[in-house]
C-alpha cells in the first residue's frame, strides 16, 4: 500500500467518524429518532468496512444510543411507577434525568466529536465498548 492510499483511507476514516459523532449529537439534541436511524444504517452498512478509526467511533455511537434509550425508558417507567405524569415527581424524574444522565451523554458525544476531528480513537467511558483502533 503506497502513502497515498494510506492516507486516502486514513481521510475515509476520519470522515465516517466524524459523521457518526455528528449524528450521535443530532440524536441527543435535534431529531431523535431520525439521528438514531441514521446511526442505525450507518453502523449496519459501513461497519464491517470500515477503518479501524471510523469502527470504534461507529461502536461508540451505536451502543451509547442504544444506552441513552435504555435510560430514557427507565425515567419514563421511573415517573410511571411514582404515579404518573400528573404528579410532581415527574419533574424531580425529569430534571435529576436531564442534568445527570441526558447532559452526561451529551458530554460524553463533544468529547467524541472532538476526538473524530483529530483523526483520535475514543471509548465513552463507562458505556463505551474497548475499541482495536
Amino acid at each position: 500500500m503506497n502513502a497515498a492510499s494510506a492516507t486516502d483511507t486514513r481521510a475515509q476514516g476520519q470522515e465516517l467518524a466524524v459523521v457518526a459523532e455528528a449524528l450521535y449529537l443530532i440524536n441527543l439534541m435535534i431529531v431523535p429518532g431520525v439521528g438514531f436511524l441514521a446511526i442505525v444504517w450507518l453502523w449496519f452498512t459501513k461497519r464491517k468496512n470500515a477503518p479501524a478509526l471510523a469502527r470504534c467511533h461507529l461502536d461508540q455511537v451505536f451502543f451509547a444510543s442504544l444506552w441513552a434509550g435504555l435510560l430514557l425508558i427507565v425515567a419514563n417507567a421511573a415517573i410511571i411507577f411514582l404515579g404518573g405524569y400528573n404528579t410532581p415527581y415527574t419533574w424531580v424524574v425529569a430534571i435529576l434525568y436531564f442534568t445527570t444522565c441526558h447532559t452526561t451523554l451529551i458530554f460524553f458525544g463533544a468529547l467524541g466529536l472532538s476526538r473524530a476531528l483529530s483523526g483520535k480513537p475514543y471509548r465513552y467511558p463507562l458505556i463505551g465498548r474497548p475499541c482495536d483502533a
